[in-house]
């Protein structure tokens, strides 16, 4: 098998792939980074293959490249994720007339493996909430700022890089609604409950004044030094929270995540409501927390009925 044979790709095309991704699909950064990777994978196996230009790749090709990534040990994530990055750029190489026909329109691969995300029980929800509480008594902002967040994080299910992207403007106090910018940047609306609404009406009044400096723009949440608050202190604050919680799991923001969307479906809401709030692009997505909800019906079940 020949490996030293010019790439099949070029990097050219690859060069011109990113800047789709990034403008014209909006992906971030990590995900143009990811796919680069997985085409020139792919470019190194069709080179061993003696593919000797990119109209001559064929459907058996692609495959071959996948089963040997399972054969090695390779995640199932991490599989699917380059047959959608094959897809992807052959789709858009035919679109732009660098192949006459688009070999990878019939690739599949292993779907991922779905877990079953953790969740916190909804007392120990409340207990969290409660101890964001209790910690955001004192004088000091940080700790207004961080029940804030804690509270907003859990009422709307958003995520962590949503709520750090907040501006002041974003949050609608009356309606209780903050407007965030999703995956895809694709803005939506979420809700929010009173005790949420109270917790960032407290950060404004009596904590964010005391964190603005020169120049700190109009981010919602600042950190000490009046810059806005990154990903990771709000991970670091919800770890600490829960650490003081007696058989919580270790969760982070992504945790209080899936707890909104498994205590909104234990609740009664409809999934395709809380597919909205959470703002996930397929339903499919969604319906993981359905498991969730379902298994611990069964949990319970099997602890409280005489004959389970």
């Amino acid at each position: 098998m020949q490996t030293d044979q010019p790439s099949v790709i070029g990097e050219q095309a690859l060069s011109e792939f990113e800047q789709h991704l990034l403008g014209e699909r909006s992906r971030s950064v990590h995900t143009a980074r990811a796919y680069l990777g997985d085409l020139r994978s792919l470019d190194t196996t069709l080179r061993m293959l003696g593919v000797a230009a990119l109209d001559d790749v064929r459907l058996a090709d692609l495959r071959a490249w996948l089963g040997a990534q399972s054969e090695q040990g390779v995640a199932r994530s991490t599989v699917s994720r380059r047959a959608a990055a094959a897809r992807t750029f052959f789709q858009w190489a035919q679109r732009r007339g660098l192949l006459s026909q688009d070999p990878a329109v019939r690739l599949t691969a292993p779907g991922k493996e779905r877990h079953l995300p953790g969740v916190l029980a909804q007392p120990q929800a409340t207990a969290l909430m409660d101890l964001a509480a209790l910690a955001g008594d004192d004088d000091d902002p940080v700790h207004v700022r961080d029940r804030a967040m804690v509270e907003l994080l859990y009422a709307s299910g958003m995520r962590v890089g949503e709520l750090t992207g907040l501006d002041i403007d974003d949050v609608d106090l009356t309606q209780r609604s903050a407007r965030v910018l999703g995956k895809g940047s694709k803005e939506r609306v979420v809700p929010f409950g009173a005790p949420a609404a109270r917790a960032v009406d407290a950060y404004l009044v009596r904590a964010r004044p005391q964190l603005v400096v020169p120049g700190c723009g109009a981010a919602l949440f600042l950190g000490r030094r009046g810059r806005r608050v990154d990903q990771r202190q709000v991970r670091a604050v919800v770890h600490e929270l829960l650490s003081h919680l007696p058989d919580a799991p270790d969760l982070g923001p992504h945790g209080l995540r899936h707890s909104t969307a498994t205590h909104l479906l234990d609740g009664g809401a409809d999934i395709r409501t809380v597919q909205e709030v959470l703002g996930h692009a397929s339903l499919a997505t969604t319906q993981i927390y359905t498991h969730v909800s379902t298994e611990r019906l069964r949990t319970v079940y099997r602890q409280a009925h005489p004959r389970a």
